[in-house]
């Protein structure tokens, strides 16, 4: 996989473009380069209509950026947007530095936490989608001609190769990816025979996902402070009573404007979401855009197609903000099925609501089950009697 080059320290750009957001964003940047564990210099910020075409932040703030480097000797510059391959090519050189933008940092961070096999080959997956955009126009090294040797065709260009090499790659990883999809499709086949509902965590990043579902599973998955903690889809079944279980998964945490190629390389891990019967939606409770942040991923439950799934909103870390249960720990819908809960993952304060709620749809839907199959039952047996009359 490739990942950015070794670098302890960075100043992040950001620039506000009068959307309201400019603060909230600023510090999810923050957030992102401590994931990356970068020591974070300083932060440039300023106030434009529009990009600059060339340099996206114009040549007053580049001469300022450069001021920075200079001073503190700091070898890596991030943007909070996405820069065009001419951008990055002109800042590179203007700062004679390493210039990467926001997509760029949150593949560097992917491709840090991967574990399993699957999600280190979906990482990759992403990363040359990404650097396949960047080979259109913006690096013109690669433009020489470099004839007829090694891999090269006579008179085929550095950037033909790259290009060639790269659509070789994303070619295989989709092959080896598309095998672990028909497996996980198998096994997902085979918990469906069983009628075992199924359940999928998702949420903001950091909301307290991870910590949820070790909380109510007792396994043992990665949790931390940070952004991306968890990238992996880890299953476990979840026993709720002696007669009852349901299969439950924790996912990959969402964030706003999660690059497209990681949305689509991490489709197939990203299907336990789709496929579920119930998304606990893991929301921090604690944080002042937590409206903002459950939208973002009800963006991406909708683009991935699980946007009708029946979801419980989990309002979490309830021990960091003045929420007390008060003996109304969760709320009904008009349906009378819990709907809202209310909960501390970390203390365990609330988790009993989540196994009450699933419990209550766990019955539900073994009673759901029960009819259909009574009621095809007896369209089979009218079917008989009806081929005994003729």
């Amino acid at each position: 996989m490739h990942k950015l080059p070794v670098a302890d320290k960075a100043v992040l750009v950001s620039l506000d473009f009068g959307n309201g957001d400019h603060v909230d964003r600023v510090q999810e940047l923050q957030q992102l380069a401590l994931s990356s564990k970068l020591q974070v210099v300083a932060v440039i910020e300023g106030k434009r209509a529009r990009p600059d075409p060339t340099t996206y932040i114009g040549s007053g703030k580049v001469e300022e950026l450069a001021q920075v480097i200079m001073q503190n000797k700091v070898p890596l510059v991030i943007f909070n947007h996405d820069l065009s391959p001419a951008q990055q090519r002109n800042l590179s050189v203007r700062l004679n530095c390493n210039v990467i933008d926001r997509t760029s940092l949150i593949l560097d961070i992917f491709a840090q936490r991967a574990k399993s096999y699957e999600g280190k080959l979906q990482v990759e997956l992403a990363q040359l989608e990404h650097l396949a955009t960047r080979l259109v126009r913006g690096w013109t090294h690669l433009e020489r001609q470099k004839g007829g040797i090694g891999l090269r065709g006579p008179g085929e260009t550095q950037l033909e190769t790259d290009r060639r090499l790269i659509r070789k790659r994303v070619k295989l990883l989709k092959e080896k990816l598309a095998t672990l999809q028909r497996q996980r499709n198998v096994q997902r086949r085979s918990r469906q025979r069983t009628n075992v509902l199924s359940v999928s965590i998702v949420g903001y990043t950091n909301a307290g996902k991870s910590t949820l579902f070790n909380k109510l599973t007792r396994a043992q998955s990665y949790t931390a402070d940070q952004l991306f903690a968890t990238l992996d889809t880890t299953t476990r079944k979840l026993f709720l009573t002696p007669s009852s279980s349901v299969v439950i998964s924790d996912t990959v945490g969402f964030i706003r404007e999660l690059p497209h190629t990681l949305v689509a390389a991490f489709r197939a891990t990203l299907e336990e979401t789709v496929q579920a019967d119930i998304l606990l939606h893991v929301i921090d409770a604690s944080s002042p855009n937590r409206d903002e942040q459950v939208e973002e991923v009800n963006k991406i439950l909708k683009e991935i197609g699980a946007d009708s799934i029946p979801q419980i909103l989990i309002l979490n870390k309830i021990d960091l903000t003045d929420l007390s249960l008060d003996g109304k720990g969760c709320g009904r819908d008009e349906y009378d099925r819990i709907s809202r809960i209310r909960l501390s993952a970390k203390t365990g304060e609330g988790i009993e609501f989540v196994r009450q709620a699933l419990t209550e749809a766990s019955a539900e839907n073994s009673k759901k089950m029960y009819e259909e199959s009574t009621d095809t039952k007896k369209i089979t047996e009218g079917c008989a009697t009806v081929q005994g009359f003729f």
